[in-house]
């Protein structure tokens, strides 16, 4: 294990805790750390630092808070690797902003049927209650590894047309617009943190319980009119989202 010689400051106004977090950073973001690889156990640490176990645990806690490493129960603390990102000012497929950034996305077809629509459904897709709509359930990799389930919801025509098209590979908003000519105008977005039950864990290869974030998108054409509404899980691990926004 990497135990480089520390360089910490009792006398100094920085908590000790705080100086111990900047060094890990350091030697994570230098790549001194790689990811997936196992941190310095608290033991080596706190010999490393001559620290208590606690000052070692509050630094570890703050890099944990920040995304860099992460913790598995009886094993200790690894690197993360860093979050892949979308960026919310501009209404993509996620294959299609992911591939703009040089990752390999694939898509699992867990799903594809015609159902009742449920009330909340309907309200987004204008419909009633009951009335048939087409259900996509998909889990999405991200260089190969699962990364979101996304739950679609579409006009049961369209559900059908898609049905013979290659949805391992192809963004639904691509062929909507490109073979089906839906011209795809805004979406309304809602999201928030969850936790991973049972069968979301397992489709993610996660812990469960696990940080999700969570989105609701209803995507409407340039006419305004509502095509596609969607449920969306992504990892809180391994994917952010990112926004934009200006003061005017």
């Amino acid at each position: 294990m990497k135990t480089q010689k520390p360089n910490v400051h009792p006398l100094s106004p920085v908590p000790l805790y705080t100086q111990i977090k900047e060094i890990l950073r350091g030697r994570i973001l230098e790549g001194t750390y790689r990811p997936h690889e196992q941190m310095p156990s608290e033991s080596e640490l706190m010999s490393a630092f001559s620290v208590s176990r606690i000052t070692v645990r509050q630094a570890l806690g703050d890099l944990q808070k920040e995304g860099l490493i992460f913790k598995i129960q009886g094993k200790g603390s690894f690197v993360a690797k860093p979050k892949a990102f979308q960026f919310l000012g501009k209404l993509q497929g996620f294959g299609e902003s992911m591939a703009s950034m040089g990752h390999e996305t694939l898509s699992q077809v867990l799903g594809h049927r015609v159902v009742e629509a449920s009330r909340s459904v309907a309200a987004k897709l204008d419909m009633k209650q009951g009335d048939l709509v087409a259900e996509i359930r998909r889990v999405r990799y991200l260089d190969r590894e699962p990364i979101s389930l996304d739950v679609t919801y579409l006009p049961p025509k369209i559900g059908e047309r898609l049905a013979s098209e290659d949805l391992a590979h192809r963004d639904i908003f691509l062929i909507l617009e490109n073979d089906y000519g839906y011209a795809l105008g805004q979406a309304e977005l809602q999201i928030e943190a969850t936790l991973a039950d049972e069968g979301l864990a397992r489709l993610l290869k996660v812990e469960e319980g696990s940080p999700i974030l969570r989105m609701e998108r209803l995507t409407f054409t340039s006419e305004g009119r509502p095509l596609d509404f969607e449920y969306l899980y992504y990892r809180g691990d391994a994917f952010q989202y990112r926004l934009r926004i200006d003061r005017s």
